[in-house]
């Protein structure tokens, strides 16, 4: 079997391990939506002290844990299902994060996945999502306004999210946003705790 390979997910290890250096600790941390499994690799990797739990859909993980399996790490863990609507382990984290998930999922799924997250995130805990925004209903660039049109062609229900909205929905589980960082590509690495 061959791992699945994203380039967008190889482009944006780097700049993304940059940021989470700022806040990762010893703890564990989730991973929603892990794909292809080149971020878990690549962090793990770089945190030791961090216990990655990378999860995903069910007919993703066959090829997620081929990739982990051919990177073993102490500190990575076996790949486990995790989906928006349920799924979720037991046990709540110190981290949990997500890269390019919320434009591929319905708003809905959106809404009860955030919902998760802040029912399994420790009380003095952070969140990180990473992906494209808009701002104020508007396209932050030109590539992210091509990228939603296009995702909005595979599926009316995909599409780009406010950056309010999403802090909105974060805020109503009591999970403020600490901070925004500019990424590469125009793409935005939220903080929530």
């Amino acid at each position: 079997m061959t791992a699945s390979f994203s380039q967008a997910a190889e482009s944006n290890k780097g700049p993304i391990a940059e940021v989470l250096a700022h806040y990762l600790r010893a703890g564990d941390l989730l991973e929603f939506g892990a794909g292809t499994g080149q971020h878990a690799v690549w962090l793990a990797q770089r945190f030791p002290s961090v216990r990655w739990r990378p999860g995903e859909q069910p007919e993703n993980l066959p090829g997620l844990q081929h990739r982990l399996d051919s990177s073993p790490a102490d500190n990575l863990q076996a790949a486990i299902i995790l989906r928006a609507e349920g799924h979720w382990p037991e046990q709540q984290y110190d981290y949990i994060y997500t890269a390019n998930t919320f434009h591929i999922m319905a708003k809905p799924l959106v809404r009860r996945c955030i919902r998760q997250m802040a029912a399994h995130l420790r009380p003095d805990g952070r969140v990180f999502v990473y992906g494209p925004f808009n701002q104020a209903g508007n396209y932050t660039s030109d590539s992210n306004r091509r990228f939603d049109l296009h995702l909005k062609q595979r599926d009316l229900a995909m599409g780009l999210r406010d950056q309010e909205w999403v802090v909105a929905e974060f805020t109503g589980h009591r999970l403020g946003l600490l901070a925004t960082h500019e990424m590469p590509a125009n793409n935005r690495l939220l903080v929530f705790g």
